[in-house]
């Protein structure tokens, strides 16, 4: 019995060193991605980025087009600017949701 409680309180203190910080997902679901417009199809509510890594989609940066919702937002950038968005996956649709010129 001597031998366990040394053993046990090393384990407990041990665990939490091994622990992976974990990021919230309320946190991750708002995160902001970086992306240069390359094209606005208005008519059919879709824009075309580059960008970098999606954090929330686990999407590494690249080139595609998205949906977006509200069509409205895309009032507020043009082709060729450098943006903020966010994007979510919407019954299977890759969906900017808010989009910002960069500053």
């Amino acid at each position: 019995m001597k031998r366990w409680i040394p053993l046990l309180a090393a384990l407990a203190v041990a665990t939490p060193l091994y622990a992976q910080p974990v990021t919230p997902p309320a946190a991750e679901a708002g995160a902001m991605s970086e992306g240069v417009v390359r094209k606005i199809d208005a008519a059919n509510a879709r824009i075309t980025l580059r960008h970098g890594p999606i954090a929330n989609l686990d999407m590494p940066g690249m080139t595609m087009v998205f949906r977006v919702l509200p069509p409205e937002l895309l009032k507020a950038v043009k082709v060729g600017d450098k943006v903020k968005f966010h994007a979510e996956d919407i019954n299977g649709a890759f969906t900017v949701t808010a989009i910002q010129p960069a500053r």
